[in-house]
């Protein structure tokens, strides 16, 4: 069976789709599997051992990225189904162009434009629910199991030596590492400088953690990071740079990342990484890191003994502003506390944890 998977979203909705790829394969292994996808979360993809063909498209560039869409998506022999995880009609064309007799889609109640008019199957309706838990749905309209849950996302043994080399000079003296990602590709979903500075110096001084700011070139994200740095009177590691690649790698050898809802977030849960989630403007029950960490989480969004409930998706404005160093420092004792000895233990005496993530 030829499957192709239209996801074009941001990057933790590509981890989002790993398990679904990953089910394909288990039930089939001679399954092909290609996937469109923009060029920025392109790279949890390349490489991926269940993903065989990655199909870009960069709908910015107009007709030319559509002319290409058509041209790789006509080769090959054509697909037998394809699963259309967007609700945006930058999708349709996708979906429309592979020519797949069998299309599936999310129903016409969660999706924002007109997309459900190019599939001719659904995934059930329900209400608004975590991110991972709507892809899930896709696997029983083909008959195929969704448990164990696997991301296998991991960097390659080259990624993981340059990694390697970067952060070991910072484990001289044994402390655990612990990254930090500032920004989210949404500001108002962003922290304060000021209260990842605060965080950073406890870290450093009175927790016995080495910390790292690591993320990408983009302008906001870098300037966020450099106001934490200069704010700070620790000197954490500087690990900002370019693609998504270097990124998976750096979490992948760390011990801990905090951030806020970003896609990072999701590559660290997806590997087994502890994550301190930082949520105010976004529900944690949404999109926080999926079945794991919820005793890390700092929820400002929710209000307290408010009964978890993933369906409430409105963004709550100035709610990240009242998130405090405190509360993210107890999450992190407890992370020490919980958490990290065995990934301590196994750092000192062998390979990293499974990365073959069961939910």
């Amino acid at each position: 069976m030829r499957v192709c998977i239209v996801l074009m979203s941001g990057l933790g909705d590509v981890v989002h789709g790993l398990p679904l790829v990953n089910a394909l394969k288990r039930a089939d292994p001679a399954t092909h599997i290609t996937w469109v996808v923009e060029p920025m979360p392109a790279g949890v993809l390349r490489p991926h051992l269940a993903v065989d063909e990655v199909v870009l498209f960069d709908r910015h560039q107009g007709f030319a990225a559509v002319r290409r869409l058509w041209s790789e998506l006509r080769r090959g022999g054509g697909y037998d189904v394809v699963l259309n995880l967007n609700t945006y009609f930058k999708a349709a064309i996708p979906t429309a162009f592979t020519g797949a007799p069998v299309r599936v889609g999310i129903d016409r109640s969660r999706t924002r434009d007109p997309v459900w008019l190019f599939a001719n199957r659904f995934i059930a309706p329900g209400p608004v629910k975590h991110t991972q838990d709507i892809f899930l749905d896709f696997l029983p309209v083909l008959g195929v199991r969704a448990e164990p849950l696997e991301w296998r996302l991991e960097p390659t043994p080259a990624e993981q030596e340059q990694a390697r080399a970067f952060l070991e000079p910072l484990r001289q003296d044994g402390r655990p590492l612990a990254a930090i990602v500032t920004a989210s590709g949404n500001a108002r979903k962003d922290w304060t400088a000021a209260g990842y500075a605060a965080v950073v110096d406890a870290l450093e001084h009175d927790l016995g953690f080495r910390t790292l700011l690591v993320g990408g070139p983009g302008e906001r994200e870098v300037a966020l990071a450099r106001a934490v740095a200069a704010q700070s009177r620790a000197a954490p590691a500087w690990a900002l740079g370019d693609g998504v690649r270097r990124v998976l790698a750096l979490l992948h050898g760390s011990d801990l990342l905090i951030a806020p809802d970003t896609g990072p977030l999701h590559m660290a849960r997806a590997m087994e990484v502890p994550v301190v989630g930082l949520f105010g403007h976004t529900n944690p029950w949404r999109v926080g890191p999926y079945r794991r960490y919820q005793d890390l989480w700092v929820d400002h969004y929710n209000e307290p003994g408010e009964a978890p409930d993933a369906s409430r998706a409105e963004p709550k404005l100035g709610r990240m502003e009242t998130i405090t160093p405190t509360e993210v420092i107890e999450r992190v004792e407890r992370a020490k506390q919980l958490y990290l000895p065995g990934r301590l233990v196994a750092a000192r005496t062998g390979p990293g944890p499974e990365m073959h993530a069961h939910g």
